[in-house]
């Protein structure tokens, strides 16, 4: 109660003053082309699968401050964090694992050959985020064996203006946070440049952390052929209590990563042919401590490298669209825990865009064909139908085989309660989709089903409940089923555009068939999950967001949970105030860490021009 009494305070206090401002802007969809198609680029309105945009005011109206928070709110997409501050999450797309859904940014494949688990150590901060793209359901021949469930494509600013940006936070649990945004153009050149780091004392024993974040991005001759600059480097150092085991055991667990990476990439385009080659690095190092204060106890301590180089290009004819490019990579892995290997991968894509009946039927067949240095040669299938029903109304298809290799965790971890299984079988599926989405100015709605039938997926198991050690194992076969429902309505108060937007998710699979303690990763799966996000503004200079987020899992586990964020604008400065589970939901999303109480985060931005 008292939290929901400081925010109609504030409200109080903010309607009363005058200041001189602007509307918030709303981002029109028919403005975005889908890029995560990596080939083939199509604008939003025009794409033959399940795809679902975060833009940048869908970004600035959601209450979350890191790239987990901000997936939450997308239906079909369960983030599973431990803790605050982004130091840690899950990533899972329609009932898959953390190591079936792939993330990229600006189309830079960020797969880790340790564990999907490091999948988030790279995703970006917000400040320099232009929208996310989230591809959901079989993206194997479009990413390559990854991309089990689903893939995310964070998309960065292009460039920004000559301009500082300063941002500073406080609040709840000791939480202090800055950063620094500039935008540099020069005659030939542009660079935006972040510096932030996020640090808080906890919200219960050992929850502490420090995280710093640093991104630089620059394009070069950009009046004749741009060359693109893209380097990150992320550390995370966190008190990871009961993140791998349970409370009872007292252990005080402890973790630091650091995830980075250098890209270099130009697009050529003559007439009609469009070939882009890109080079690129991707680094990441985890140290964990089963004893914070004794390294000597237990050590886990990995560093993963990738090396790729890939060109993707599209050439249109008379037929249509041709999409093909290569794609190779070498992995290497350096740990005390895992030993030292390393793994190479080649991927060739093809695929072409049919237009039929006066180009409102499209079919877009597509293949891709993987050479793996451990395990088979496998290929990748797939076909996209779309039929435009109205210029405002589309129906669609799609069906899939994918794949995935296990990681070297699945292959040879070992602890004391977990093994890995260097005999493990790729996991496989064949998934098919059908929907129907519908556009306007003020409305936008999609509708889709599903359906997943896997073999060999790998989930650690034991025996009977009095064996204490999780091996990595192919469970025989599991089929996966589902809705996804989405809407979003623009309207007008006044002079105001205000926006509600809704999305729900069903998954029914046959996993619960075995024994729930026996399975340690697989059987906490979202089975309802309903979202919901009111943006209002009732004044020109002050703006109110509102967000609720219920789900079920198959476990059996319901929660509730509300969040909120207010906006003030004056000229160069804005004021916000954030309030995370307003009330105070008791709940977990993975393992043994029950997510914070209610909180509050203070926030301060001033752009300098």
């Amino acid at each position: 109660m008292r939290i929901k009494a400081i925010l109609f305070t504030v409200l109080i206090t903010q309607i009363s003053l005058v200041v001189n401002a602007q509307e918030f802007p709303q981002q029109d969809l028919d403005s975005v082309t889908i890029t995560s198609t990596q080939r083939i680029d199509l604008p939003f309105k025009k794409n033959s699968r399940t795809i679902s945009i975060i833009t940048k005011t869908d970004i600035k109206n959601s209450a979350a401050v890191n790239v987990a928070d901000l997936l939450q709110q997308v239906a079909g997409v369960d983030i599973r964090r431990r803790g605050a501050g982004g130091s840690q999450a899950d990533l899972f797309i329609r009932g898959g694992g953390f190591d079936q859904t792939l993330l990229l940014i600006n189309g830079i494949k960020m797969d880790d050959a340790q564990t999907g688990h490091h999948t988030m150590n790279a995703a970006l901060p917000i400040e320099i985020i232009e929208r996310i793209e989230i591809i959901k359901g079989p993206a194997a021949r479009v990413f390559g064996q990854n991309a089990f469930t689903g893939a995310i494509n964070i998309v960065t600013k292009r460039t920004l203006e000559n301009t500082i940006s300063s941002n500073l936070e406080t609040g709840s649990f000791g939480q202090l946070n800055g950063n620094i945004t500039a935008g540099i153009q020069q005659e030939n050149a542009s660079h935006i440049v972040h510096v932030g780091r996020v640090t808080s004392e906890g919200y219960r024993f050992n929850s502490d952390y420090d995280n710093a974040n640093y991104f630089l991005q620059s394009i070069f001759n950009k009046d004749e052929q741009a060359i693109e600059l893209i380097t990150s480097f992320m550390e995370r150092k966190f008190g990871a209590q009961n993140f791998y085991t349970p409370p009872s055991r007292g252990f005080t667990e402890y973790e630091e990563t650091q995830s980075s990476l250098i890209a270099l990439s130009t697009t050529f385009r003559k007439e009609k042919l469009k070939l882009t080659p890109r080079v690129y690095w991707r680094r990441n190092q985890d140290e964990f401590l089963l004893q914070r204060n004794d390294p000597s106890f237990f050590r886990n301590f990995h560093i993963t490298n990738k090396i790729g180089i890939e060109t993707n290009a599209s050439y249109v004819s008379k037929l249509g669209i041709t999409g093909f490019g290569v794609d190779v990579s070498q992995y290497y892995i350096q740990s005390n825990n895992l030993g030292n290997r390393n793994r190479f991968l080649a991927t060739a894509f093809l695929e072409h865009r049919f237009k039929l009946a006066k180009g409102k039927l499209d079919i877009t067949p597509g293949v891709a064909m993987t050479y793996f240095s451990d395990f088979d040669f496998n290929a990748f299938p797939g076909l996209d139908i779309g039929f435009e029903i109205s210029p405002n109304v589309r129906a669609y298809g799609n069906v899939g085989y994918t794949y995935r290799i296990p990681t070297y965790t699945d292959l040879f971890y070992s602890d004391p309660a977990t093994l890995g299984n260097a005999n493990l079988e790729p996991e496989e599926a064949f998934a098919q989709e059908i929907g129907i989405k519908y556009f306007s100015k003020s409305f936008n709605a999609s509708i889709a089903v599903f359906n997943r039938d896997a073999t060999n997926l790998i989930d650690y198991i034991r025996p009977n409940t009095t064996t204490g050690i999780f091996t990595a194992t192919n469970i025989a076969e599991v089929n996966t089923k589902g809705l996804e429902f989405d809407a979003s309505y623009t309207f007008k108060l006044g002079n105001f555009k205000q926006h509600l937007a809704i999305g729900y998710s069903y998954l029914d699979d046959n996993i619960l068939d075995q024994n729930e303690e026996l399975s340690r990763y697989s059987l906490n799966t979202l089975k309802h999950q309903y979202i919901t996000r009111l943006s209002t503004q009732l004044f020109k200079n002050i703006s109110q967001n509102i967000v609720y987020k219920y789900a079920e899992r198959t476990t059996g586990q319901t929660y509730n949970v509300w969040d909120a964020s207010i906006a003030l604008r004056l000229k160069q400065a804005e004021l916000t105030i954030t309030a995370s589970n307003i009330f105070n939901a008791d709940y977990i999303e993975t393992g043994f860490v029950p997510m914070p109480p209610s909180n509050l985060l203070f926030g301060l931005r001033y752009t300098f021009k």
